[in-house]
């Protein structure tokens, strides 16, 4: 379908649906065809996959101020019907913004923040994605939601659903960790467990979305539901007082929330919200599933698969859907991308709690020992003003930093056993 086919398509079909705000078609991030605002996800000409296409203009930082205190301030920058009223979600986002001077001390850099999305209703970014996959879902006419996951998705998709009254159906690996698996069981709706890592699950999934009216928050609501981490981005920007950081560490898992934290930067230079300002992305994987690290690292433009292999499941994504577009936008941001062994993923969750008191699942433990490596090789400046992703709290993966937790000491209820094991200890 050619662009000028796609406009006629999409102006003949969007008569019945509300208009979107500025959001006016799905449009293919390959070729450029343009399609209607409905549950598709990947171009018919070319295979491509598909992301909204807005046409922003006016928005003001006094009107986004004026907002809800909640990611919905940002609506007309989103695929929403703008003004709807209640929205039957977690009202999730505005999660804080630290300034991590203690972790920038211990790394000899200068200015450290972290964006701490562990306070999100289900503890992870996933609330974002979600809120905007089930506002499209519940415009579509979809009575059930569903997912292929790696645990936080899961936990978001269950509980949006069970406050909004739907079904949810979601997918997940057998091997989860069993915080993940409890913490979406909670919410009643269906829970299948597959014996196979997340691309397997991935796979069934699309399957089952060809055959069954479901609205599969990361396939073929997939445009909506990305553009949800735009977010972050947007918050990044007003928490810094309306303007650009220098850098920010994010992990990559399918690759789409490091290119839409990029997206929402040049959004707001678009629309005059922050000025301009030279900025790197730089992105995080663990060593265990590292295929957009890898191609990175060799020069390559392509993502080679791999099977996943580490703690860190939630980024244990083997064939990342956005690698090749993370990767473009490292390389033009001039920023970089590297990973790291499940020991440094555990070094860095313990040193980001023992300096900021902000305990990241293994996600969190990835970017803040990717930094580190960043720092050690050179490959970004200790003086840049850097934002870090956390994008989970660390009570979800448990299992990854229990058997170095413990007891520092365990003495009987005597005051002179006590005295003896702390000077031990202390001396």
């Amino acid at each position: 379908m050619s662009e000028k086919e796609g406009l006629v398509h999409m102006t003949a079909t969007l008569g019945t649906n509300p208009e979107l705000g500025a959001a006016h078609a799905l449009k293919c991030r390959e070729c450029g065809a343009l399609y209607p605002l409905d549950a598709s996800y990947a171009c018919f000409e070319c295979f491509g996959p598909l992301e909204v296409a807005y046409e922003a203009r006016g928005l003001t930082r006094e009107a986004i101020e004026a907002g809800p205190l909640s990611m919905w301030r940002y609506e007309a920058l989103l695929p929403v019907i703008p003004g709807a009223g209640h929205r039957p979600g977690l009202q999730p986002g505005l999660t804080k913004l630290v300034k991590a001077d203690n972790l920038a001390a211990a790394l000899g850099a200068k200015t450290v923040w972290v964006k701490d999305d562990s306070g999100n209703p289900t503890h992870s970014f996933k609330d974002r994605v979600v809120a905007v996959a089930l506002e499209n879902a519940r415009r579509l006419g979809f009575e059930t939601i569903a997912c292929a996951s790696t645990g936080n998705l899961a936990n978001a998709v269950a509980a949006a659903a069970a406050r909004a009254g739907l079904k949810s159906v979601v997918f997940v690996p057998s091997n989860l960790e069993a915080g993940k698996i409890v913490t979406t069981a909670v919410y009643g709706g269906v829970l299948v467990a597959i014996g196979g890592n997340y691309d397997d699950v991935n796979r069934l999934c699309t399957e089952v979305a060809a055959s069954r009216n479901w609205g599969f928050v990361n396939v073929n609501l997939r445009p909506y539901y990305a553009e949800g981490s735009k977010t972050v981005g947007y918050e990044i920007a007003e928490q810094l007082g309306w303007r650009l950081p220098d850098a920010v560490v994010s992990p990559v898992a399918s690759g789409s929330l490091l290119t839409k934290v990029d997206k929402a930067f040049r959004e707001f230079v678009d629309l005059g919200l922050v000025s301009d300002h030279d900025y790197k992305i730089y992105g995080a994987q663990a060593t265990g599933c590292s295929p957009v690290s890898q191609a990175f690292a060799a020069g390559q433009d392509f993502i080679k698969p791999v099977k996943p292999d580490t703690i860190a499941k939630s980024l244990a994504i083997g064939n990342p859907a956005d690698g090749p577009y993370a990767l473009d936008v490292v390389r033009r941001t001039q920023g970089a991308l590297a990973d790291v062994t499940d020991e440094e993923v555990i070094e860095g969750i313990k040193l980001l709690s023992e300096t900021e008191g902000i305990f990241g699942e293994t996600a969190g433990g990835v970017v803040v020992g990717t930094y580190r490596k960043l720092l050690r090789e050179g490959l970004i400046d200790p003086a840049a003003e850097v934002v870090l992703l956390n994008t989970g709290d660390g009570l979800k993966t448990l299992d990854a930093v229990a058997p170095t937790s413990g007891p520092t000491i365990t003495v009987s209820p005597s005051y002179d056993d006590f005295e003896a094991a702390y000077k031990e200890i202390t001396s």
